[in-house]
């Protein structure tokens, strides 16, 4: 007991002696920083070498995830190799029903086993109260994490948006040609194409976004629109892009575009294409966070931070394939660079259930007719 009281006490002073030479070597504007999120509750290190140094004693760190597994392995590759000290798990999670049951956890506190966590988009607005409050947008303004602090909720300021997802025209090149594919969204409301001439999901994932650059009024009369077009209807965008691609059908209204390059890939008769149609739908993607009460937090962070480096964002974008933040330096924000885009984050994510409720209700409530 006494080596061990021995050891604690060491360790506090050696601790302290970081933290003070940190605090003394801060600059103004990143003291007064700390100084104003400590103020507010937040947790605010002084420095990196103060995560650092906390995560090297904490030495491992557990990730929910619901990206891709097909990441995990790069992604803990690249950790380990930069923070050697560090051990790594990633689990993926998917799905509603996981996403509901990692909620209620988090409410029961009843969250042992995972120190970063994944907040999904339809239910953001329950797990903000469920971050460690780490004022992460403080810290990525003052440069003490490299995280673009426009990845970052401005709000509650504890979660980090690390991927994007863009949506476009999906078409088979071998029914329709180039020229005759819609140029705007509005193309899809022409003469020409009533008539099951195009594929529209029930699920309208990403009509939000084009509810938040371009206004509900505009989306809903779209909708409303759309429907008068007599569509086929169709549930799921895996089975709707493989008739697409199994030449059942022409033309798909709105889908994924990493869902399109994925198809495209994949399709032997090289029909699937996929076409950008501006605004360009963009919503943020795999909010995470540190939990409330992790074992592991420090390497929590050293975590997120990771998730948003080069290296990473140039692993989602080959292996998602294309999910890559719109605010990293990837192949999404090359591919809107100087393109009108609509985007749905932080600002209008509460409205996510409400606004694709709203948009199956003017489609007419449609039963899908592709499974």
């Amino acid at each position: 007991k006494q080596l061990v009281f021995q050891l604690l006490s060491f360790l506090f002073v050696w601790w302290m002696g970081i933290s003070s030479a940190a605090a003394a070597s801060a600059s103004p504007s990143l003291a007064k920083a700390k100084q104003e999120a400590e103020a507010k509750g937040f947790i605010f290190p002084a420095s990196r070498d103060e995560i650092i140094a906390k995560a090297k004693v904490e030495g491992r760190v557990n990730v929910l995830m619901s990206m891709n597994p097909s990441n995990f392995q790069p992604i803990a590759e690249s950790f380990k190799k930069k923070y050697p000290f560090l051990d790594v798990r990633i689990q993926d999670i998917t799905g509603s029903d996981a996403f509901q049951a990692f909620l209620l956890g988090l409410k029961a506190a009843s969250v042992r086993d995972w120190d970063v966590g994944d907040a999904s988009t339809d239910l953001y607005s329950e797990f903000p109260p469920y971050a460690m409050k780490f004022d992460l947008l403080g810290m990525a303004n003052e440069r003490v994490l490299a995280i673009d602090p426009r990845m970052v909720d401005p709000e509650h300021r504890t979660l980090v948006s690390i991927a994007s997802t863009i949506a476009t025209a999906a078409y088979n090149q071998n029914l329709i040609t180039a020229e005759k594919v819609p140029n705007t969204w509005d193309d899809f409301l022409k003469p020409e194409l009533k008539g099951k001439k195009f594929m529209v999901t029930v699920r309208p994932l990403n009509m939000p976004s084009l509810m938040a650059g371009l206004g509900e009024e505009w989306a809903l009369n779209y909708a409303r629109k759309t429907k008068e077009q007599d569509p086929v209807w169709g549930l799921g965008e895996a089975r709707l892009l493989a008739s697409l691609g199994a030449g059942e059908h022409a033309l798909f209204q709105i889908t994924n575009y990493h869902s399109c390059v994925q198809a495209s890939q994949k399709d032997r008769t090289k029909g699937v294409m996929c076409k950008l149609i501006e605004p360009i739908p963009v919503r943020l993607a795999e909010m995470e966070f540190v939990v409330k009460g992790a074992a592991h937090p420090y390497a929590g962070l050293l975590f997120l931070e990771h998730q948003t480096s080069p290296e990473v964002q140039k692993i989602f974008d080959q292996n998602e394939p294309l999910k890559s933040s719109l605010y990293a330096n990837g192949e999404i924000a090359r591919l809107v660079k100087g393109k009108k885009i609509a985007v749905h984050d932080y600002r209008t994510f509460q409205n996510t259930t409400k606004w694709m409720e709203m948009i199956v209700e003017a489609y007419g409530f449609p039963r899908p007719q592709i499974k």
